[in-house]
């Protein structure tokens, strides 16, 4: 495992595909702040927990502006099937293949398992990291942090 990207520091260009199989490339998506959530599997009890809070402040995350991208290390039919029973409203991208590499650019690859952990990232208009906590893999993380964070960054 590499370290974690940190504030200040460019964030890792990607491109990745969403649960439709279309291509989602960070830096396409600058102008706008946008939240890198990485999780380690659809369909577990934590993640499923969290991406439903995340889907309950997504509006207000969009308000002000917030591009979310939710991004695990499975493929993107698992992601699609996931997606369409949970009716996420934001891109679940797939880091399946070169398996977990934008995971492991940004420092959050887990190598005993395989999978990310739990690390979030703003990533402001321009490209750079603004806020990251990475949070044990047994609990889940405070979105409304996210949404509080991202009104810090809206000024």
């Amino acid at each position: 495992m590499t370290d974690t990207v940190t504030v200040g520091a460019r964030a890792p260009e990607f491109s990745l595909r969403d649960q439709y199989g279309q291509d989602t490339v960070l830096s396409s998506l600058r102008g706008g702040p946008v939240l890198v959530v990485f999780y380690p599997l659809a369909f577990s009890g934590v993640c499923a927990g969290e991406l439903a809070d995340l889907r309950e402040h997504h509006d207000a995350l969009r308000e002000l502006g917030v591009t979310v991208l939710a991004v695990s290390v499975d493929s993107t039919f698992a992601l699609r099937t996931w997606s369409d029973r949970e009716g996420f409203p934001f891109a679940l991208l797939s880091d399946f293949w070169p398996h977990g590499a934008t995971a492991r650019a940004y420092g959050v690859f887990d190598d005993q398992r395989g999978v990310a952990r739990r690390g979030t990232f703003l990533v402001d208009a321009e490209g750079t990291v603004r806020w990251t906590v990475l949070t044990p893999v047994d609990r889940p993380r405070d979105v409304a942090e996210y949404v509080a964070r991202a009104r810090l960054l809206a000024g």
